[in-house]
């Protein structure tokens, strides 16, 4: 990882290089440097087309499970996220983005692409980058309202190499992308392709109401999907605990045609806010005796969320009013949240012999309430219960034992 600060070193000193003549005066000139906020820190120069951004995130969790008499799953602290972000533009036409991560200790490069912006209603993207599939899967981290994201996000990938178009026609009212990468398994990461096989990724978001004064505004709903022939292994899906209880049996691969559709919803009014979307996953995938068969996985969830403290939702979070101060009788955003969410193999699947019954659910379903305290935009406090049912699973042909859990987190980003 010596290269990191490296890198940053040889963005700072790009940052900070004077304006060549031909550049754009942009009316008075910027500072060269500004203060940090809560955005992060920053670095431009006069004409601003020359940025350097330097933000980041950080998740402490803690997990306890009551009544695991069983020792199914460890009680545990532990550092969920922890990313540095250095982002910026190069000239009025590029930006960029580099974001490791160094939780769990381990470290993976999350996102690192570049943006070519030949109009500000369309971009190109090249690079690693999150999937344009997932509804929730697509919002921050820092914003999501509940400590682990619900069980689509399971189905469709995470983050995926290739390139991308995308952008926002109708001053909003139209989002979409379309995407050639390398395919990602369902809520998979991935930093290296082993087969000549690429997936199709689209999405198409819209919010009629966006331009308008209607206490629709905030309502958008559109559908996304991927599409291409795939190879090699295929995912465990986990519980909210972050416990594998799907597992495919070992010696069965992803071979052949892999489809996935996610339609999806969010509305945001006033203190409330609600988002719910459907995914499915179908793979062609051969057995160890060379026979095949077809893996079909779907989940959906709904989460609703209210601000006790009359702060604005938004898919973006709950930014608050009047920050944590004491002095002042201020204590930042009340935040309640709720949600259902549920996700299984179909019928086929489980006939198939793709799982092993006494060991693997075929099913999980679960409902999670939970409490966000938003000090500043900066800091925020949350705390989960979820309660997780299972379909199978059992030694003895039955459900497995239903897993209760009490999920924390102190969130630090900047």
């Amino acid at each position: 990882m010596r290269t990191v600060p490296v890198a940053l070193a040889a963005l700072a000193v790009l940052a900070a290089l004077p304006v060549h003549a031909q550049d754009k005066p942009a009316g008075p000139p910027a500072p060269a440097a500004e203060r940090p906020g809560f955005d992060g820190f920053s670095l431009q120069n006069e004409s601003g087309d020359f940025r350097l951004q330097i933000r980041g995130y950080a998740h402490f969790d803690g997990r306890f499970f009551t009544g695991d008499e069983g020792f199914l799953a460890v009680d545990t602290f532990v550092v969920r996220r922890a990313r540095p972000i250095v982002q910026g533009s190069l000239g009025k036409y590029f930006d960029f983005n580099l974001m490791p991560d160094f939780g769990g200790g381990t470290t993976v490069l999350q996102d690192a692409w570049v943006d070519f912006k030949p109009s500000p209603k369309i971009k190109v993207r090249v690079g690693k980058y999150k999937s344009p599939v997932g509804l929730e899967r697509l919002q921050s981290a820092t914003a999501i309202p509940f400590v682990e994201r619900a069980f689509p996000t399971a189905i469709v990938p995470n983050r995926d190499l290739g390139v991308m178009v995308h952008g926002d026609l109708a001053g909003g009212v139209v989002a979409f992308a379309a995407a050639l990468l390398n395919g990602a398994p369902d809520g998979g990461n991935l930093d290296l392709d082993l087969a000549d096989s690429k997936d199709l990724a689209g999405r198409l978001f819209l919010s009629p109401f966006k331009k308008g004064k209607s206490p629709m505004k905030h309502l958008g709903f559109g559908i996304a999907g991927t599409t291409g022939k795939q190879a090699g292994a295929l995912p465990a899906y986990r519980s909210g605990g972050q416990i594998g209880v799907i597992t495919i049996l070992a010696g069965i691969t992803a071979d052949g045609t892999r489809t996935r559709y996610s339609p999806q919803l969010s509305f945001y009014s006033g203190p409330f806010g609600l988002l719910a979307e459907y995914a499915q996953s179908e793979s062609k995938v051969k057995k160890a005796d060379g026979t095949r068969s077809e893996l079909e996985a779907k989940a959906w969830q709904a989460t609703a969320t209210l601000a006790l403290t009359g702060d604005q939702a938004s898919y973006g979070g709950v930014r608050p009013k009047k920050p944590f101060d004491p002095s002042k009788g201020q204590w930042g955003a009340l935040e309640l949240a709720a949600r259902v969410h549920k996700l299984e193999l179909s019928r086929a699947s489980v006939d198939a012999g793709l799982i092993d019954p006494a060991k693997s659910a075929r099913g999980i379903s679960a409902w999670a309430v939970g409490f966000n305290w938003s000090l500043t935009r900066n800091v925020k406090q949350a705390a989960d219960f979820e309660h997780v049912s299972f379909k199978g699973g059992a030694a003895d042909g039955g459900n497995r034992r239903s897993e209760n859990v009490l999920l924390i987190r102190t969130q630090v980003s900047f």
